[in-house]
C-alpha cells in the first residue's frame, strides 16, 4: 500500500509539494519516488509488500508514468495475457502489470482488474491526466479542481496543505452534523475537494475533467438452488482469501471470534499453516460489559475456543482509556475530519500494536452489508431513512436556533436518501421483499460499507500496515446482491447463507453466535475523560461549539445522568460516549485545521 499526490498546473510550487508529500509519510514509509515536468508534479510514498526492485514509483513505460495504491489478486492472469500479447516483464509487481494493462487497454483496463486500488496516470504525449478508483472503495481518492488546476491525493490534508484550504460550506457542515461519520458519494466536505466515487474513472484534459462509472451491481434473476448458491459463496469466499495471501512480507489475520474473521482465520490457515492472529480488548471491559441488542457477549471465549481447537498463535491487545483519548486527536489528522470517535481511535491504537512484526492483515469487514448480517436488515426500522441514523431529531436540537435553521439536517439527510434511492438497480421481477433488501443492500454497500472503509484505510495506514478485506470482493458483491433475502436468511438466521457455506470449517458454537460488532469500551472512566475533554473545549470563547450549538442542550448532555442517547446515534455502536467525543473531535478539528464557514 501506498499514498500518492499528483498535480497538474502551469504553476507548481516543487518545494510544497514535496512537503505535502511528506504529510503521507505513513502510508508509504519505505521508499519515495518523483517525476515532474513544466506542467505535471508525481509524488509516491511507497510502503513495500511485493517486489521490492521492480515496483518502485512513479513507473515509466514508453509515454505513460503511474502513481499506485493498491493490490492486484489476479496479477499473475493479466500477466499472462499480457505475455501472449508480446509484453516482457522485469519483476513479479502488480504495479508494472497495471502501467502494461492500461498501455495496452487504456481505461478499459479498470474493468479487468480484482484488487483494491486507487491510481493516476498520467501521458507524457497527449498531457492527458487518467484517474481510478476500486468498485467499491477500498482505497481512497480525492481531487481538487478549480480553473485550470487539477490535484489528485489518497488523503484530503495533501490538497489542503498545498492549496491552504481551510474552508468549509453549509454544505459540508450538514454532512459532517447530518449524516457524519458518512458522507454522500463524491463529496469531499471541503471548499473546491471531492472525493472520486468508488467504482469511477476520471481523465483530465484541456482544463476539463470528465467521469465515468466503470462498474455497478447489475440486477438479474436468480436461477441458482440454495445448494448451488452455498457452494459458489463459499467457492468465491475461500479464493478471495487465498488470493489476498500473496505477499512478500509478514501477514497476518484480525480474529474477533466472531463468524466473519474465524471464517477467514481458517481458510487463511488452510493456505498458510504458520497465520497468527490479533484481537483488541479494552480496559476492564470484562468488569464493566452490559449486553445489549447490539453487542449481546464479549469475544474472549469465543477466540480462546479457535486458537485452541486449532493452534493458532494469537495476539490480544489491551488498550487503557487514556491511550484511548489520547489518539482522538490522531483519528482526526489522519482521516481529516470528525469520524468514529473511539472506534477509529482504538483502530489505530490496534494497528500500532500489529505494525512492528507485520505489514499486512486481513479483516472481516464487508460481510455484514453484503450476506445482510445487521439488524436492520431483519428488525423492523423506521422506512423512509438510513437505518443507521437514528436520533436525528435529538442531534438536531443539540443544535442552537440559527443553524437549525440554516443547516435544515432532517430536510438533508431525507433529500440524500431518497436521492440514492433513486441509484438502486432493480430488473423489476423482485418481490417486494427482495425489493426492500436490494435497496437496503445498496444503502449500505454506498453509504455504510465506504464509512468503515474509510475508517479501516486511515486508521490502518497511519500505521503503515496494509489492510485487505476478503469479503469486498467484487465478484462475491456482484453474486449476493440478487441472491433473494430467502437465501441469506437461511431458517430466519442472520447471515444464514454465509454460516452455511463455512459451517464445515468454523466452530459450531461460532456459526451459532449472535453476531457482534467491532468491540468497544464499556469503561465509566472513558466517559469521564471526554466529559472532561468536552468541557474544557467550551470554556473557550471562541470555540466552534458555542457558534454552533445550543449550549443549555451540550451542558445536559455532559451533566446529566439520563439516558440521552443510549442507543446508538450511529450504527451499532456509537452511543452517548462517542457522541461527546465526536463533538469534542469536531471543536478540534475546527482549531487544528483552522477552519471558516462561508
Amino acid at each position: 500500500m501506498c499514498g500518492f499526490i499528483g498535480i497538474k498546473s502551469s504553476d507548481i510550487n516543487h518545494v510544497k509539494a514535496y512537503h505535502v508529500l511528506q504529510s503521507i509519510h505513513h502510508r508509504g514509509p519505505d521508499e519515495e519516488g518523483i517525476y515532474y515536468d513544466e506542467t505535471v508534479y508525481l509524488g509516491h510514498k511507497r510502503l513495500v509488500v511485493i517486489d521490492k526492485e521492480f515496483g518502485k514509483q512513479p513507473y515509466i513505460y514508453n509515454d505513460l508514468v503511474m502513481i499506485y495504491n493498491g493490490e492486484l489478486y489476479n496479477t499473475e492472469a493479466l500477466r499472462d495475457d499480457l505475455k501472449q500479447k508480446g509484453y516482457l516483464f522485469l519483476g513479479h509487481s502488480d504495479t508494472e502489470v497495471l502501467i502494461k494493462l492500461f498501455y495496452e487497454y487504456r481505461c478499459d483496463c479498470v474493468k479487468k482488474l480484482n484488487g483494491i486500488f486507487s491510481f493516476m496516470i498520467y501521458d507524457t504525449k497527449t498531457k492527458e491526466i487518467f484517474c481510478f478508483r476500486d468498485r467499491v472503495g477500498v482505497k481512497p481518492f480525492y481531487y481538487y479542481v478549480k480553473n485550470e488546476a487539477f490535484m489528485a491525493s489518497s488523503e484530503m490534508k495533501t490538497i489542503l496543505n498545498y492549496y491552504n484550504i481551510n474552508q468549509i460550506s453549509l454544505n459540508g457542515l450538514q454532512e459532517i452534523l447530518g449524516l457524519g461519520p458518512s458522507h454522500s458519494p463524491g463529496n469531499g466536505i471541503y471548499s473546491n475537494v471531492y472525493e472520486l466515487r468508488p467504482g469511477h474513472y476520471l481523465v483530465f484534459k484541456n482544463n476539463q475533467i470528465k467521469i465515468h462509472r466503470y462498474w455497478q451491481v447489475e440486477p438479474f434473476e436468480h436461477y441458482d438452488d440454495f445448494k448451488t448458491t452455498v457452494q459458489k459463496v463459499r467457492f468465491l469466499f475461500e479464493d478471495s482469501v487465498r488470493r489476498q495471501l500473496v505477499s512478500d512480507v509478514p501477514l497476518c489475520t484480525y480474529l474477533s471470534g466472531g463468524l466473519d474473521s474465524t471464517a477467514i482465520t481458517l481458510v487463511a490457515q488452510k493456505y498458510k499453516p504458520d497465520i497468527e492472529s490479533y484481537s483488541i480488548d479494552y480496559e476492564e471491559n470484562n468488569k464493566y460489559f452490559n449486553a445489549n441488542k447490539f453487542q449481546v457477549a464479549e469475544d474472549h471465549d469465543f477466540i480462546k475456543l479457535v486458537i485452541d481447537k486449532y493452534n493458532i498463535i494469537h495476539h490480544q491487545c489491551v488498550v487503557n482509556n487514556q491511550e484511548l483519548v489520547e489518539t482522538l486527536k490522531d483519528a482526526v489528522r489522519l482521516r481529516d475530519i470528525p469520524g468514529m470517535a473511539d472506534i477509529d481511535s482504538s483502530l489505530y491504537w490496534f494497528s500500532q500494536q500489529i505494525k512492528p512484526r507485520f505489514t499486512v492483515a486481513l479483516s472481516g469487514e464487508c460481510a455484514d452489508e453484503i450476506f445482510g448480517g445487521y439488524p436492520w436488515f431483519y428488525r423492523t426500522f423506521k422506512d423512509g431513512a438510513f437505518p443507521w441514523l437514528s436520533n436525528l431529531n435529538e442531534r438536531m436540537e443539540l443544535l442552537n436556533d440559527n443553524y437549525q435553521k440554516k443547516l435544515k439536517l432532517k430536510d438533508y439527510v431525507d433529500e440524500k436518501y431518497k436521492k440514492i434511492l433513486k441509484e438502486v438497480p432493480l430488473n423489476g421481477d423482485e418481490t417486494l421483499e427482495d425489493i426492500k433488501h436490494k435497496r437496503l443492500s445498496y444503502l449500505n454497500m454506498i453509504y455504510f460499507m465506504t464509512t468503515l472503509l474509510d475508517r479501516k484505510d486511515r486508521m490502518t495506514m497511519g500505521a503503515s500496515l496494509e489492510v485487505r478485506v476478503p469479503f469486498a470482493d467484487h465478484r462475491l458483491i456482484e453474486y449476493l446482491y440478487n441472491v433473494p433475502w430467502s437465501m441469506k436468511f437461511y431458517h430466519d438466521n442472520e447471515k444464514g447463507l454465509l454460516k452455511e457455506a463455512v459451517k464445515d470449517i468454523v466452530p459450531e458454537k461460532i456459526v451459532k453466535r449472535k453476531k457482534n460488532p467491532y468491540p468497544k469500551t464499556h469503561h465509566p472512566e472513558y466517559e469521564l475523560l471526554v466529559k472532561q475533554l468536552l468541557k474544557e473545549s467550551l470554556k473557550n470563547k471562541s470555540s466552534i461549539l458555542h457558534e454552533l450549538f445550543n449550549k443549555q442542550a451540550l451542558t445536559q448532555l455532559i451533566e446529566s445522568e439520563k439516558t440521552l442517547f443510549h442507543t446508538p446515534w450511529f450504527g451499532q455502536l456509537m452511543t452517548k460516549p462517542q457522541l461527546i467525543a465526536y463533538l469534542y473531535q469536531f471543536d478540534f478539528w475546527f482549531n487544528e485545521y483552522n477552519l471558516n464557514i462561508i
